[in-house]
C-alpha cells in the first residue's frame, strides 16, 4: 500500500512512524513533511491546503491511500479533490470539516443529533456579547467560530479580557462553563461504523498546574485509570454515533477522524468541542499504545469497510507525551533556535526544519514533543521526563506536571 501523509506538525509525524511500521505499507511519503518526518518518509513539497496540488502529487505517486492530517486542509477541500482523482482518503469532506470550521455549525448539529454539550450563544457584536456574558456568568468562555489552531478560546473570569478576545473575532460562541476533568476519544469512522480508539488527557494551559493562556496542547496522557469501564463506547453511543448519523442525514457523511472533546461534569459528560482529524499531542500517546497494524485501520475507513476490520488491540501499560515549546511560545515564539538530541527515539518533532549545515532548528511554537511508554503511567511519565532532559532547545520551555495528578490519584470522574 502506497501512501501519502499530508502535513508537517507532531500530528503528522506521528502517524509516519506508525504507518511506517505496518507491513502493509510499501511506500511512505509525507507533504510538506519536517525534519523528523525525513527520517522514515520520503518528503515532497506541497502547498497542503491547495486541493489541485495535493490530488496531483497524490495522483503523481499513484498512492492507494491519502492521510490528511491538518484541519486547514479538509477545510479546504482537499478530500474532496483526493476522491474526485479516484484515490482513497482518510478525512472528511469540506462540508463534513465544517464541524471543526464553525463551532455555531458544530452546535447545530449536536442539538439536531440530541448531544450533550454547553449552553451557547453566537454572537457578532460587543452588545451581543455583553449580554450573552451576563446570562451566562463568570468564568467566562469565549471561543473563536472559525479554524484557530487550538488557541481560539479564552476561559477567564475577566470579562474585559473576555470582551476583548470577542471584539478580536469575527464571531465568537460565548457558552456557559463546563466543570470537570476533560477526556479527549478519537473515534475512527467511514461515514457508519464508529470505533473508538483509547481515551486520552491533554494539558491546554502553557504553565504547570494550568495556568497561562490555552495553547494547541503542551502533554498528553492515556490510557486514563480514572475513567468508568464502558466509557468509551457510551460515548459512542451518546455522542459520535448520533453525530455521524445527523451529517449522514444531511448528504454530508464524515469519514475519517473524529475528535470527541468532553468534560465530565456532575450531570455528566458533555461536548467541549468537535474536531474532523487526530488531535496534538493526544495523536503521539495513542498510537503509542495502538498494536493494530495503522494503515488497515485507516483504509478500512476510507473504503468503507471498518465494520470488518478486526477489532483493535493494544499493548499494555500506558503512555505519556510532554511538550517542549518555543521561547515566547503562545505570545511570540522564537525561532532559529539549533535542537539538539532531537534523533532519539521518542521524539517527536513538529515546528523543526533541516538547515543547510544539517543542523536542526526550531521554527517556533511547539517545536517537539518527547513520548514514553511504561508499564505504569508513573512508569511513562519519568521515562517521558527522563528523555526531555536529554534534548535542548535553547529558551524553550514545557510543563512539568503532565500526569502528575493522575499518578498521584488526584483525578476522578464526578
Amino acid at each position: 500500500m502506497r501512501v501519502l501523509v499530508v502535513g508537517s506538525g507532531a500530528r503528522e509525524h506521528a502517524l509516519c512512524l506508525s504507518l511506517a511500521a505496518d507491513a502493509a505499507v510499501t511506500s511512505l511519503v509525507c507533504a510538506p513533511g519536517n525534519a523528523g518526518t525525513a527520517a522514515v518518509a520520503e518528503q515532497r513539497g506541497v502547498d497542503a491546503t491547495n486541493p489541485a496540488a495535493v490530488a496531483a502529487l497524490a495522483t503523481e505517486l499513484g498512492a492507494d491511500l491519502v492521510v490528511i492530517g491538518p484541519e486547514a486542509p479538509l477545510v479546504a477541500g482537499v478530500a474532496d479533490a483526493v476522491r474526485a482523482a479516484g484515490i482513497d482518503c482518510f478525512g472528511p469532506s469540506a462540508a463534513a470539516a465544517e464541524l471543526e470550521g464553525s463551532k455555531a455549525f458544530a452546535k447545530e448539529i449536536m442539538k439536531a443529533a440530541g448531544v450533550p454539550t454547553a449552553a451557547s450563544r453566537a454572537v457578532t457584536t460587543a452588545a451581543e456579547a455583553e449580554a450573552a456574558l451576563d446570562a451566562f456568568g463568570p468564568p467566562h468562555v469565549v471561543k473563536d467560530d472559525g479554524l484557530a489552531a487550538g488557541k481560539g478560546v479564552v476561559v477567564t473570569t475577566d470579562r474585559t479580557a473576555a470582551l476583548a478576545h470577542a471584539a478580536a473575532c469575527e464571531q465568537v460562541l460565548v457558552e456557559e462553563y463546563l466543570d470537570g476533568p476533560e477526556v479527549s476519544l478519537f473515534c475512527v469512522t467511514d461515514g457508519t461504523t464508529v470505533v473508538p480508539l483509547l481515551p486520552a488527557q491533554d494539558f491546554k494551559r502553557v504553565g504547570d498546574g494550568d495556568t497561562g493562556p490555552n495553547t494547541g496542547g503542551m502533554g498528553a496522557y492515556a490510557p486514563l485509570p480514572w475513567l468508568p469501564a464502558g466509557f468509551a463506547d457510551e460515548i459512542v453511543r451518546t455522542v459520535a454515533q448520533p453525530t455521524i448519523a445527523e451529517l449522514a442525514r444531511r448528504g454530508t457523511p464524515f469519514a475519517g477522524l473524529l475528535y470527541v472533546g468532553l468534560a465530565l461534569t456532575a450531570q455528566g459528560p458533555r461536548v467541549v468541542e468537535f474536531n474532523a482529524r487526530f488531535g496534538d499531542p493526544e495523536t503521539q500517546v495513542v498510537l503509542a499504545l495502538l498494536e493494530t497494524p495503522l494503515g488497515g485501520l485507516l483504509r478500512a475507513a476510507a473504503t468503507g469497510t471498518l465494520a470488518d476490520h478486526p477489532p483493535l488491540r493494544w499493548r499494555p501499560g500506558a503512555a505519556v507525551t510532554v511538550v517542549l515549546a518555543a521561547g515566547g511560545y503562545p505570545a511570540a515564539p522564537r525561532t532559529g533556535d539549533v535542537v539538539t538530541g532531537a534523533d532519539q527515539p521518542g521524539v517527536i518533532h513538529a515546528g523543526t526544519r533541516v538547515r543547510d549545515d544539517g543542523a536542526v532548528v526550531a521554527t517556533g511554537g511547539r517545536v517537539l514533543s518527547v513520548t514514553a511508554a511504561g508499564d505504569t503511567l508513573g512508569d511513562a511519565r519519568d521515562a517521558a521526563y527522563a528523555l526531555v532532559a536529554r534534548v535542548d532547545l535553547p529558551h524553550g520551555h514545557h510543563r512539568g506536571d503532565i500526569a502528575a495528578r493522575a499518578v498521584a490519584g488526584e483525578v476522578a470522574a464526578p
